[in-house]
C-alpha cells in the first residue's frame, strides 16, 4: 500500500516541481542537474517512506537540509530529493544542557537566539543562515574552532533513517558505526539525519575584538608575521586573516577607510579572554602602516553575524575552493599572498582561518580517528569568488584554479564544506578513515541507494590531486 505523505511529493510534471528542486539553494551558480522527484517531508515517517519509495522505484536518494552547499550537493539526476526544510524543531534539556534540533535549523538565526534565552551557546556556522544538517555532517568548522574543536565533536547522538527505511538513534553506545560515519562524511553519508542531539556550553560573558586593516603593499609582511605570532594568541580567540575589498562609504562615515581595492584584515575575537588575550595582535612590525585599527573593543555576536551576512550576499554566483596548508613560511606566504591582494571581483574574499590550537589529525594510512573527519592542518585556507552574472563564471573559475594550483605544493587535503569535486578532487579523509567508511557503507547501504559524492572522476575520490 502506498504511503500517504503528510508532506508533499512532487514529480517532474507537477506544478511547482521546478521551484521545489532548487528551493533554498544559496549559490546561484549551480549545475543543471535535476532530481526525478522531490519529497517535502513533514516528519520522520515521511522520510522513512520516501527512502522505501526511492528503493522501490530504482531512484537514488539525495538530501537537502539548509541549502548552503556551495557545490549544491543535493542536485543530482535520477534521485528522489528529500527536502528537510520542515525539520526546524528545537528542544532544550535543562538537566543535561543538551539541545535536540532538526537539520534545517539555522545556527545563527534560529538556534543561537533559542539558546541565548537559556544562557547557552553552540558553535554553529559563521554565516547565520547555514543549516546545522550539512554543517555538522561535514565536521562543522564553527565559531572559535581553533579553541573549542569541531562542532561535530559536540554531537551526542543523531536520529537516522537508514537505507532500509528504518529509524535508528545512533551514538557511541548504539549504532556506533553510523555515528562515526556521520561526523565528517558530509554528502557521502548513507542515511538521512532527521535530528541531532547537541552538547551546549555555558554562554560567553563578553566578546572582545581587535581588527587591523592593512594595505596590500604590506600583506606579505603581515602574513609572514602572523604565521609565527598566531601561536602566542590563546585558544579563547578566534583568529582570521581575510583578503577583502572594504565597502566604500561617504567621507566621514564609519566604513570609509580612504582606501579603494583589496585590503588585508587581521581579526581576533576573544570569547571571555578580554583585552589581554588579543595583545599579540598589536605586535605586527608594520602595525603603524595599518589603514585602520580597532583594538580590544567590545563586540556583539549580532554585529559579527551582520558582517557575515554582508560578506556572503544572497543571489550571487560563488566559485569556492579550499585547502589545509602546511610548509615553511618563506615558501608558503609568497604563494598565499596573491590570493589576498589580487581578488578578481569586489565581493570576493580569501580566508586564513587559524587552527593553531586544534589537536592535529594527521593524514596517515595507519591512523583511525574517532570520527570520519580526519584530515586537517593548523592553517585553513579558502577562497570565495563572488560573481553576479553567468558571463563572469569563466574568469572566476580560472582565478580560483590558478590560486589552488599555486598552493598545491603546500596542501595536505581539503574540507568538504568548501569543496566541489566536479572541478577539483582532493583528500578529505585519512586513508584509514576512508577504508572504514567504505566498509560501513557496504554494510549499511549495499545497494548504493544514497547517491554520495559528486565527483568528475569517482575513481579519484579522496585522492590528492597528484595521485
Amino acid at each position: 500500500m502506498a504511503h500517504a505523505f503528510t508532506g508533499q511529493l512532487l514529480r517532474g510534471a507537477d506544478a511547482g516541481f521546478g521551484d521545489a528542486a532548487v528551493s533554498r539553494i544559496f549559490n546561484e551558480r549551480r549545475a543543471a542537474l535535476r532530481p526525478a522527484a522531490v519529497l517535502r517531508a513533514a516528519d520522520v515517517a515521511d522520510v522513512a517512506a520516501g527512502v522505501r519509495l526511492a528503493a522501490a522505484e530504482g531512484l537514488r536518494v539525495a538530501v537537502r537540509s539548509g541549502g548552503h552547499s556551495w557545490a549544491a550537493w543535493s542536485l543530482r539526476e535520477d534521485t528522489l530529493l528529500i527536502d528537510l526544510a520542515a525539520f526546524t524543531g528545537m528542544d532544550y534539556d535543562e538537566a543535561t544542557g543538551t539541545v535536540t534540533v532538526g537539520p534545517a535549523v539555522r545556527g545563527g538565526l534560529d538556534l543561537d537566539p533559542f539558546l541565548a534565552a537559556r544562557g547557552r551557546f553552540f558553535a554553529g556556522g559563521h554565516c547565520p543562515t547555514v543549516g546545522v544538517g550539512g554543517f555538522l555532517l561535514q565536521g562543522g568548522m564553527g565559531w572559535n574552532c581553533r579553541g573549542w574543536g569541531w562542532a561535530a565533536e559536540s554531537v551526542e547522538a543523531i536520529q537516522v533513517v537508514t537505507a532500509s527505511g528504518d529509524v535508528a538513534w545512533c551514538s557511541e553506545r548504539e549504532n556506533a558505526d553510523l555515528f562515526w560515519a556521520a561526523r565528517g562524511s558530509g554528502p557521502g553519508f548513507f542515511g538521512v539525519v532527521t535530528a541531532f542531539l547537541l552538547r551546549t556550553r555555558e554562554r560567553y560573558r563578553e566578546l572582545t575584538q581587535t581588527t587591523y586593516v592593512y594595505p596590500p603593499s604590506v600583506a606579505g609582511e603581515v602574513l609572514h608575521w602572523l604565521h609565527a605570532a598566531r601561536h602566542d594568541v590563546p585558544a579563547s580567540v578566534e583568529l582570521v586573516a581575510v583578503g577583502i575589498t572594504p565597502p566604500q562609504g561617504q567621507p566621514g562615515q564609519a566604513q570609509d577607510l580612504g582606501h579603494a581595492g583589496p585590503a588585508l584584515v587581521v581579526d581576533g575575537v576573544s570569547f571571555d579572554g578580554g583585552p589581554a588575550s588579543l595583545r599579540a595582535l598589536d605586535g605586527c612590525p608594520v602595525a603603524h602602516r595599518a589603514i585602520a585599527a580597532k583594538i580590544a573593543q567590545p563586540a556583539t555576536i549580532g554585529e559579527l553575524r551582520a558582517e557575515q551576512l554582508r560578506a556572503n550576499p544572497e543571489g550571487h554566483r560563488y566559485t569556492v575552493d579550499n585547502a589545509y596548508l602546511a610548509g615553511p613560511a618563506d615558501a608558503l606566504i609568497p604563494a598565499m599572498t596573491p590570493a589576498f591582494t589580487g581578488l578578481p571581483t569586489a565581493k570576493s574574499f580569501s580566508l586564513w582561518f587559524d587552527l593553531a590550537h586544534l589537536p592535529a589529525r594527521p593524514v596517515s594510512s595507519a591512523w583511525v580517528p574517532d570520527m570520519a573527519l580526519s584530515v586537517q592542518s593548523d592553517i585553513y585556507f579558502a577562497t570565495y569568488v563572488v560573481g553576479e552574472t553567468p558571463e563572469q563564471d569563466g574568469a572566476c573559475r580560472s582565478w580560483v584554479s590558478a590560486t589552488m594550483n599555486r598552493l598545491a605544493p603546500f596542501s595536505v587535503g581539503c574540507y568538504l564544506g568548501d569543496s566541489d569535486f566536479t572541478v577539483r578532487h582532493d583528500q578529505f579523509m585519512s586513508d584509514a578513515a576512508w577504508r572504514r567508511l567504505g566498509e560501513i557503507r557496504a554494510d549499511r547501504d549495499p545497494g548504493g541507494l544514497f547517491c554520495g559524492y559528486d565527483c568528475a572522476d569517482p575513481g579519484k575520490l579522496n585522492a590528492p590531486p597528484g595521485r
